[in-house]
C-alpha cells in the first residue's frame, strides 16, 4: 500500500504543471502515453483510454510491455527502449499492431519522443494515431500523397497552447513547410508578434468569443508564405480549468483547390473548358435581365457540326475530341469579350450575343461563324473539311426567357439542316409549328406498335414483257387517333432518329413475309416481296438472325425476299454494313439499290456490293416522255445495269406512255400508280385474283 502511494506521488510529480500534458489532455483523437526509464506508465490521456481500453487508473504504474505490447514484440520493445536510454538510439516512427485490453489488435502509427525531466531522469512519450480513423479522414480529404503525409494532413497540423491574451505557451506541428521560423521561436511570443495584424486580430476576436461562450469556434484565414498563398482553418477551445486556450490549426489549401476544381467542373465543359449548358443558360438569363433593363436585343445561336457523328464512327473519338477543341477555338475567335460561347454537349454549341443593336449585327456574326469552318481542320496529319448549321433566335421577338430562346434557336438550327446545311436560319413561328408537329409525332410513336396503329400496304410490281404481277413492295402506313394519317416522309426519319425504327422494321418484315406466304398459297404463284431497310436497322446486331428465323417461320424461300437499301446506308463505309450485305447475299436474299440516281457515288457502290436489283428513282421516270435528257439517262442506266447482271425496276410509272417507252428501253419491272396504288393486304389479294382467277 505504501509503495503504491509513493508511485502515485512520483507520477504526480511528472505530471503537475506540465503544459505538454495540458495540451494532450485536451485532445482525445490521439493516444499519448508517458513512460519512465523502467517503461512504467506516468501519463495516460483520454485518447489512450479510448484506443486501448485501459483507464488512467488501470494503466498508471504498469509496464509498457504488459499493457499493449503483443508477446512476440516484447523483447524487441524492451531492447529498443534500453538502447534509447543508454545509447541515445531513437525509436523510429512506424506503423505497428499493438494490443487492446480485450486482446484485439490495434493498428496504429506510433511515434516517440524522449525528455529529460527536472529530476534528470528520462521520460519517453508515445504518440499513437488510430489508423482506421486516419484512413477515413484520408478518403474524405482526397489527398494523394504518401500514407504518412496523408495521416498527418488529415489530422490537425499544428497545436498551440496559449494564454487568453494570445501568448503561446507550447507549440507543436507536423508540417514545417508552413513555418517561417522554428516552433521554439514561437514559445513566449504573442500572436500579434508573429502574424499579420489582420490575422492576429481574427485570433483575438475568436479567442474572446470562445471564452465567453465556451465550446469550440472555428474560423479560416490565409497567409502568404514562400510557397505561395496558403489557407488555414483554426479551431479554438477554451480550457476553463486552466484559463488557457487550445488552438488546432489545419492547412486546408488542398480543400480550397478541390472546391475550386469542383466549381469548375460544375460550370465548365471538361473537354473544351467552355461554359457548359448550366452556366451558359445562367448567363443567358442574366443577359436577358440586362437587355430588358436597357431595352436591348440579345441573340442566341444554336450551332451543330454537320455529320460530326461520321468523324467519330470512322476516325474514332480521339480525333473527334481534338476536332471539337479546335472548333471551339475557332468559334471563340469570332466573338467579342462580352459574348459567350458554350458547349451544350456532343457537337452542339451555343453563342450568346449581348446588347445587339439590330439584326444586321446578328447576321454578320452568323456569317463569320460559318467562315471559321471554311479552312480544313488539320488533325493528326489529316485534313478534314466540315461545316456547321446555325439556328438563331432573338430576344424579345422569339422568346422572353432562356428556355424559350434556346428551344427556338434549336428549331431554327433544324431548319438550317433541312435547307442543305452549312447555313444559318432565323426562327419563325411557322418553323415552330413544324417542330411542334415533330414532337407530337415522336410522342405518339412510342406505343404505336403495341396499339396496333401500323399497317402494311403493298404496291404491286409488274413484269414489263408479259405484263404480269411478279411481286410487290411493302410500304408502312400509320394512322394515329390523335394525329390522323401520318405520312412515311414524316414519321420514318423520326423513327430512325429515336431508334424506334428497329422494332418497327421487325414488324414490317414479319408482317410482309407472313402475307407473302398467304399470297403465294392463294394464287399458287412465286411472288417476291420487297422490304426497305434503314441505316439504323443495320446497326442492330440481331437483324440477320431475325430475318433468317422469320423466313423459316413464314415458310418463305430467301430468294423471294428482296431487301431495298438506299445510298445513305452505304455512305458511312462501316465494315459491319459490308459484312451484313455479304451475308444477306449468302443467304440467297436479293439485294436492291433503291432511289438510284439521287446520290453521288452510286456507281462505285454497284461495284463494291452484291446487288441484284437496281431501282430507278421516280424523279427520272417523270420526264422520260417529255425530254430527251431524262430518256437518255434512263436508257443508259438500264443498259449499264444489264451489263452488270442487274435487274432494273422503274418507280413512279403513272402513264401508259411511260410504260411503253420503258418496255422499248428494255426495263424489266415497273411499279407505280398506272398499275396500282399501294393496297392493303385484302385488296391486293382481290387485285391479283382478277389477274389470276382460280
Amino acid at each position: 500500500m505504501k509503495s503504491s502511494k509513493i508511485d502515485n506521488m512520483l507520477i504526480h510529480e511528472y505530471v503537475i504543471n506540465d503544459p505538454l500534458h495540458q495540451l494532450f489532455d485536451a485532445v482525445n483523437a490521439i493516444s499519448v502515453q508517458g513512460y519512465d526509464e523502467e517503461r512504467r506508465v506516468i501519463y495516460w490521456n483520454e485518447g489512450s483510454e479510448l484506443l486501448y481500453g485501459y483507464s488512467q487508473d488501470e494503466a498508471a504504474g504498469q509496464k509498457l510491455e504488459d499493457l499493449i505490447i503483443p508477446k512476440p514484440m516484447r523483447d524487441r520493445v524492451i531492447s529498443a527502449h534500453r538502447d534509447w536510454i543508454k545509447n541515445g538510439t531513437e525509436i523510429p516512427a512506424t506503423e505497428i499492431t499493438l494490443r487492446h485490453k480485450n486482446g484485439d489488435d490495434v493498428s496504429v502509427f506510433s511515434s516517440h519522443v524522449m525528455f529529460t525531466n527536472q529530476y534528470n531522469t528520462k521520460q519517453m512519450y508515445c504518440i499513437d494515431v488510430d489508423l482506421t480513423a486516419v484512413r477515413q479522414a484520408q478518403a474524405q480529404a482526397i489527398f494523394k500523397e504518401h500514407m504518412l503525409e496523408t495521416i498527418f494532413e488529415a489530422i490537425p497540423d499544428s497545436f498551440l497552447l496559449m494564454e487568453i491574451d494570445g501568448t503561446i505557451i507550447d507549440y507543436h506541428t507536423n508540417n514545417k513547410n508552413n513555418l517561417d521560423v522554428t516552433p521554439e521561436q514561437f514559445i513566449g511570443k504573442n500572436m500579434q508578434d508573429i502574424l499579420p495584424d489582420e490575422v492576429a486580430n481574427k485570433f483575438k476576436t475568436h479567442i474572446a468569443k470562445v471564452i465567453k461562450q465556451e465550446g469550440m469556434i472555428s474560423f479560416e484565414y490565409d497567409l502568404t508564405l514562400p510557397q505561395g498563398l496558403v489557407y488555414f482553418e483554426a479551431r479554438v477551445s477554451y480550457l476553463s480549468k486552466y484559463n488557457q486556450v487550445v488552438t488546432i490549426i489545419r492547412d486546408i489549401t488542398e480543400q480550397y483547390k478541390s472546391a475550386e476544381l469542383i466549381r469548375h467542373q460544375a460550370y465548365f465543359d471538361s473537354l473544351t473548358s467552355l461554359p457548359n449548358r448550366f452556366l451558359a443558360l445562367d448567363r443567358l438569363s442574366q443577359m436577358l435581365i440586362e437587355a430588358e433593363r436597357n431595352n436591348e436585343k440579345t441573340s442566341v445561336f444554336f450551332l451543330d457540326i454537320d455529320d460530326f457523328k461520321k468523324i467519330n464512327d470512322s476516325l474514332g473519338h480521339e480525333i473527334g475530341d481534338k476536332l471539337l477543341i479546335d472548333a471551339a477555338n475557332r468559334l471563340q475567335q469570332v466573338l467579342r469579350k462580352e459574348d459567350t460561347l458554350g458547349r451544350l454537349g456532343g457537337d452542339e454549341f451555343i453563342v450568346l450575343l449581348r446588347g445587339v443593336a439590330d439584326h444586321n449585327n446578328t447576321l454578320a456574326i452568323a456569317e463569320d461563324l460559318l467562315k471559321t469552318f471554311r479552312n480544313p481542320f488539320k488533325i493528326d496529319g489529316r485534313e478534314l473539311i466540315l461545316t456547321i448549321s446555325i439556328g438563331v433566335a432573338i430576344y424579345p421577338e422569339n422568346g422572353r426567357c432562356a428556355s424559350d430562346l434556346l428551344r427556338n434557336a434549336d428549331t431554327a438550327m433544324y431548319q438550317a439542316k433541312a435547307s442543305g446545311r452549312n447555313t444559318y436560319s432565323f426562327f419563325t413561328k411557322e418553323m415552330n409549328v413544324i417542330m411542334q408537329r415533330r414532337f407530337e409525332i415522336e410522342e405518339q410513336m412510342h406505343g404505336a406498335l403495341e396499339r396496333n396503329e401500323f399497317e402494311l400496304h403493298y404496291q404491286p410490281k409488274l413484269d414489263v414483257k408479259n405484263e404480269k404481277v411478279i411481286g410487290s413492295e411493302a410500304l408502312l402506313r400509320w394512322h394515329n387517333p390523335a394525329l390522323g394519317n401520318v405520312t412515311p416522309n414524316e414519321f420514318i426519319p423520326i423513327a430512325e432518329h429515336t431508334g424506334l425504327i428497329v422494332p418497327i422494321g421487325k414488324f414490317v418484315i414479319k408482317q410482309a413475309l407472313r402475307f407473302l406466304n398467304e399470297w403465294q398459297n392463294i394464287d399458287q404463284q412465286k411472288y417476291t416481296m420487297a422490304v426497305n431497310l434503314s441505316p439504323r436497322q443495320f446497326r442492330d446486331a440481331g437483324l440477320l438472325i431475325f430475318i433468317k428465323n422469320t423466313l423459316s417461320e413464314a415458310n418463305v424461300s430467301p430468294e423471294n425476299l428482296e431487301l431495298e437499301i438506299t445510298e445513305g446506308v452505304l455512305m458511312c463505309g462501316q465494315s459491319f454494313i459490308h459484312d451484313a450485305l455479304i451475308e444477306i447475299n449468302g443467304l440467297g436474299i436479293k439485294l436492291a439499290m433503291d432511289d438510284f440516281g439521287t446520290g453521288y457515288s452510286s456507281l462505285s457502290y454497284l461495284r463494291q456490293y452484291p446487288f441484284d436489283v437496281l431501282k430507278i428513282d421516280r424523279s427520272f421516270i417523270n420526264g422520260i416522255t417529255l425530254n430527251k435528257a431524262d430518256c437518255d439517262l434512263v436508257k443508259a442506266t438500264i443498259a449499264m445495269s444489264h451489263s452488270l447482271g442487274l435487274t432494273v425496276v422503274a418507280e413512279g410509272v403513272e402513264t401508259k406512255e411511260q410504260l411503253s417507252l420503258l418496255a422499248d428501253l428494255g426495263c424489266d419491272f415497273v411499279q407505280g400508280y398506272f398499275l396500282s396504288k399501294p393496297l392493303p393486304a385484302k385488296q391486293l389479294l382481290d387485285f391479283s385474283a382478277q389477274l389470276y382467277p382460280i
